[in-house]
């Protein structure tokens, strides 16, 4: 083999591994979320996309597989205001306060969705929901508490997968409007 055939070779190769990684990639994340990705410009994300055998569900789950703090993951929680769907995002180790979820839509009533609303919503199961790609637009919050870390970590579309993403990016590409609803400590 001479050598500009085994510099093709090693290159082939390393084009393979490299497309190999990204299909990989692509299959940890749910098949809507790495569409929503690549239609918002963020295909470089998708090989940030992590998978886990071991659910990632919630926040702790996701925190442990990770190997971060619980505070840096990215909550995607789906609520019912006046009946209308709105997701909020909130950092990993703290609640959510209808009240103040309720008085920042100016809406009457504010309680947690159905799981069956949520997956209508969404199109995605509760614990694998990301912060966008979702078959329904809605209104979208975003605590401030995200902007206390330079990465936090959301689901990618199922209860196994997660990515990185910088929580200015983030909030910009859900479409938030930048909020304090987190429950204050007791």
């Amino acid at each position: 083999m001479s050598t500009s055939e085994s510099a093709e070779s090693a290159e082939s190769a390393a084009s393979a591994t490299s497309a190999a990684s990204t299909a990989s990639a692509a299959t940890a994340a749910h098949p809507r979320f790495a569409e929503a990705l690549a239609e918002l410009g963020l295909a470089d994300v998708l090989p940030l996309v992590r998978r886990f055998p071991e659910a990632t569900r919630t926040a702790q789950e996701a925190a442990a597989a990770i190997g971060c703090e619980l505070s840096q993951i990215c909550k995607s929680l789906i609520f019912a205001a006046d009946n209308m769907p709105v997701l909020v995002l909130m950092d990993g180790s703290s609640r959510v306060d209808v009240e103040l979820v309720r008085r920042e839509l100016g809406a009457e009533k504010v309680t947690r969705a159905k799981a069956d609303v949520v997956r209508a919503t969404t199109g995605y199961a509760i614990g694998g929901i990301p912060p966008f790609g979702h078959v329904t637009r809605t209104r979208v919050l975003a605590d401030r508490s995200l902007l206390d870390h330079d990465t936090v970590w959301a689901a990618a579309g199922t209860p196994y997968a997660v990515f990185p993403m910088d929580p200015k990016s983030l909030i910009a590409h859900a479409g938030a409007a930048l909020v304090d609803v987190r429950e204050s400590a007791q």
